[in-house]
């Protein structure tokens, strides 16, 4: 337990050398230093997924099969890499292949059915109007409404506070293009949250 809370520590402290060494520890089959990234990436890495899917149980299924394709390619990320950045990435293709397999599992019931994204349902359920209050619920609703490439980067760059460059490693776009998005993205934000926000005089 000691050593774990050392691992712990070395990966909170965010040395580039000692999450490194973390990795190679965890890549060489150490069990106390792969549940140390856990332990330290788990909550963020869930929270990402949550605000793009709205839906916290499969959130939680999505983040362990997150955790479990990096635990098996931990050997394969560059030394150059910071580990956030890569296992952000690692989330980001995990929930596009969960969105694209619920879409075809919504165009099997119904051609006719409007394309949702693989997002809940819009109108938000009586148990998360309950714990989250009717803001939080129009905030994940406006959310949910947003096009991928919006949503991802607002996400990333207003929630999770990560810089473009991390944003753009962990989505393949360009800065210009993030830039762009997040801009339309925050615009579409204020438009759907007005009615909220002006009732709050903000």
């Amino acid at each position: 337990m000691l050593a774990q809370a050392r691992l712990l520590s070395k990966v909170e402290t965010r040395s580039p050398e000692d999450v490194q060494s973390i990795v190679a520890r965890a890549c060489a089959g150490d069990e106390a230093a792969f549940h140390a990234i856990f332990n330290r990436y788990s909550k963020p890495v869930l929270s990402f997924i949550y605000h793009l899917l709205t839906d916290r149980g499969r959130a939680e299924e999505l983040m362990q099969e997150t955790f479990v394709r990096a635990y098996r390619n931990l050997g394969t990320m560059r030394a150059d890499t910071q580990l956030s950045t890569w296992l952000f990435g690692i989330a980001r293709n995990v929930v596009r292949e969960a969105v694209k397999e619920k879409y075809r599992e919504q165009r099997k019931v119904s051609l006719d059915e409007p394309v949702s994204l693989g997002l809940q349902d819009q109108s938000p359920r009586p148990d998360e109007k309950l714990i989250t209050g009717e803001l939080q619920g129009a905030i994940q609703q406006a959310l949910a409404s947003l096009g991928e490439d919006y949503r991802m980067v607002f996400v990333l760059k207003v929630l999770k506070e990560k810089s473009y460059e991390e944003i753009s490693k962990i989505t393949g776009s360009s800065v210009g293009k993030l830039k762009t998005d997040l801009h339309r993205a925050r615009i579409e934000m204020k438009r759907k949250l007005q009615p909220y926000l002006g009732a709050t005089g903000q």
